[in-house]
């Protein structure tokens, strides 16, 4: 027998899609299976790629009220309606060179990240134009109706709440697998605290907060990196920059005026060491990112949320008493006072973290699929 060749379709609009089937290729490395991973956006056409990476970015960083609205009116649109179908034929139209690529790969299984790709193969399916199973991997704390189709193998959610939804739009019980959201596999092990901070030449048990982004009422990643490092003279900041070399510049300048206290870095792939010698983390609440951050039992505080799957990412994580949201600068720095005088509740929290993290979900996902028969 040939190895199981494994499809991962995701779709560049915001990173976590593509985080997610990074994840899953990550997991299925061995000896009987072949991993194939794209993105669905190089391969439709310039005006569909624009309508989903452009239009989406450009609304959700200039004008979030706009994209709050979108995504309200389309989350209560009917499923029959006129702007549904209309739609649906648009994105059908213009992705024929994704159903040649698939025609090509001819995968056994496809894993979609994103709902595009899901519905597109939903119809593809319909028209008998595709015979492999096609699973979903949701990949935030919601179910927008958009990544609800028919003619699924499976769906993959990361709690019981999504599943509950997933049965109320019309999905079988035994389509839906509670497995978490799939993170890298350096989120699976546990990390030495110890030799985690030596990596970064900060001392193993001084408080340390990881600060991962900005974002509208915070200001820059350097202005809040300042606020932080002047609510206690023996906390610690690790900031992350990306790839932008400004930021970084202006973070290696504040680091010299609070020497030995602020670790500026680039872009890095072991965010999971990172995690692994903070006692808080300051984040948008992406879906990935949460995922991450309850696998490693990191308590959070969570500002600037994109309307909608983040604010819900952000809701599920408050409730569950892993984290605090922060409105403005001013609120933030309020928060981390209050948890700096109150280890007892910090500790709390990072026990509610640990008990949400599903550090094993892209294991499960592949377990899945693979038992699943293939003809």
């Amino acid at each position: 027998m040939g190895k199981t060749k494994i499809l991962l379709v995701s779709a560049s609009a915001g990173n976590g899609h593509t985080r997610a089937a990074e994840a899953l290729r990550m997991h299925a490395q061995g000896p009987d299976v072949s991993v194939t991973h794209i993105d669905i956006l190089k391969f439709v056409s310039p005006l569909l790629r624009t309508a989903y990476a452009k239009v989406y970015s450009g609304m959700v960083k200039h004008a979030p009220a706009l994209w709050r609205h979108v995504y309200q009116s389309t989350h209560q649109a009917k499923r029959d309606g006129g702007g549904h179908a209309l739609r649906r034929w648009a994105e059908r139209i213009n992705s024929a060179r994704f159903v040649r690529e698939i025609e090509k790969i001819a995968p056994d299984l496809i894993v979609c990240t994103h709902f595009l790709p899901a519905d597109i193969l939903s119809q593809l399916i319909a028209r008998d134009g595709l015979s492999c199973p096609v699973w979903v991997q949701v990949t935030d704390f919601d179910l927008h109706p958009i990544w609800v189709h028919g003619h699924m193998a499976g769906y993959f959610v990361p709690n019981e709440e999504v599943a509950f939804r997933l049965r109320e739009h019309g999905i079988a019980a035994n389509q839906i697998h509670i497995t978490g959201i799939p993170i890298m596999p350096g989120f699976s092990g546990h990390h030495d605290r110890d030799g985690c901070a030596r990596e970064l030449g900060i001392p193993a048990h001084r408080m340390t907060i990881l600060l991962m982004g900005g974002g509208a009422g915070f200001g820059t990643v350097t202005d809040i990196a300042e606020r932080l490092l002047r609510t206690d003279d023996d906390l610690h900041v690790i900031t992350l920059a990306g790839r932008d070399k400004s930021t970084l510049a202006a973070l290696n300048d504040l680091a010299a005026r609070y020497p030995g206290r602020l670790s500026p870095l680039a872009h890095t792939d072991n965010i999971e060491r990172l995690m692994a010698c903070s006692d808080l983390v300051i984040t948008k609440p992406g879906g990935l990112t949460t995922s991450e951050s309850l696998a490693i039992g990191l308590p959070m505080v969570v500002i600037a949320p994109i309307p909608g799957q983040e604010e819900h990412n952000a809701n599920f994580v408050l409730e569950r008493g892993a984290a605090l949201k922060a409105f403005d600068l001013l609120t933030l720095e309020y928060r981390v006072r209050y948890l700096l005088a109150h280890p007892a509740r910090l500790a709390e929290m990072r026990a509610n973290a640990h008990a949400l993290g599903r550090p094993a979900a892209a294991s499960r996902v592949l377990a899945t699929i693979l038992r699943q028969p293939t003809e």
